[in-house]
């Protein structure tokens, strides 16, 4: 059963005649005299006298009709919310984040700066890599990026000022983690020997943090001796590492504060080991609508 034959009914119940509701539903008299024909066999009923003049509606039909404006209207009204629905995600600014940033900074940054309900996360975000999310705002697959930013990504020299605007909304610190012995000591602390190196859960070498652990290492008056183990893209897939015991890994405080609160997590080296990052908002300069202009200048106006 189709919603175009309830429509045709209650057009027959109007009219009251088979020829003008056939006009009005914009279709042959057989055709229309054939659906009317296969809603009575589908409610196994008899709907309409076709006996009297004008046509009437049979107990069975009166009812019928009740459902059928029911059901419509129903069905219009559903439609007008999903187009009201789809009209407001059309006007959302979209936002790449990283799943890491999602997951701990997003949902509450964006709460607090009451802009949460005018943003829209392009879901795609959480497979892109490093680069791909500078690509991805070129591109027009999103018109804002937030990510983790350092002085020594390799890529870095691209995110130019006559390219792209962008906000420094938090600092953050990388801090070296792993599960601890009885004694509430790192299993795997920093900085290991040549004969005995730390165990490494390690970012991908084109993501935004991995670049900026080996720069800060380089830069510190004292060697290290790490044993990488593998690399993942994703903050959380290193910390699920971590605490299953197969060695240490760089995480975001923000991340590790509930897990060293509870004992489940502790420092594999104390605060020199820590990575500083930004956390940024960065969108291309030529903006792409008025919304995002109007957003952004609310956003600057928080950070001077």
């Amino acid at each position: 059963m189709e919603i175009r034959w309830l429509e045709d009914f209650m057009a027959l119940a109007r009219t009251r005649h088979f020829s003008r509701a056939a006009e009005l539903q914009h279709v042959s008299q057989p055709t229309f005299s054939r659906r009317i024909k296969l809603l009575e066999e589908a409610m196994g009923a008899t709907l309409i006298h076709r006996q009297t003049l004008p046509l009437s509606l049979t107990p069975a039909g009166e009812m019928f009709l009740e459902l059928c404006e029911r059901v419509t209207r129903d069905v219009r009204d559903t439609r007008e919310r999903i187009a009201a629905l789809e009209a407001e995600a059309s006007a959302r600014i979209s936002v790449g984040s990283t799943q890491g940033l999602f997951s701990h900074f997003y949902q509450g940054w964006a709460r607090r700066a009451g802009i949460a309900e005018r943003l829209q996360l392009n879901l795609k975000a959480t497979n892109w890599i490093g680069e791909q999310f500078l690509d991805a705002l070129e591109a027009g697959e999103c018109e804002l990026v937030l990510c983790y930013w350092h002085r020594d990504l390799p890529w870095g020299e691209r995110l130019t000022p006559e390219r792209f605007d962008w906000l420094v909304l938090a600092q953050e610190n990388l801090v070296p983690v792993s599960v601890a012995t009885d004694q509430g000591a790192p299993r795997f602390p920093l900085p290991g020997s040549p004969e005995q190196p730390v165990p490494l859960i390690a970012y991908h070498s084109r993501g935004f943090l991995q670049s900026a652990i080996e720069a800060h290492l380089a830069r510190l008056n004292q060697a290290v001796n790490l044993l990488p183990l593998n690399e993942n893209t994703q903050s959380a897939s290193i910390k699920a590492l971590v605490k299953q015991g197969f060695g240490m890994g760089w995480l975001p405080q923000r991340m590790t504060e509930r897990s060293e609160q509870f004992g489940r997590l502790v420092r594999a080296g104390d605060e020199r080991w820590d990575v500083p990052l930004e956390i940024r908002l960065i969108r291309l300069r030529e903006a792409r609508s008025d919304d995002l202009l109007t957003l952004w200048k609310q956003l600057e106006s928080q950070h001077a």
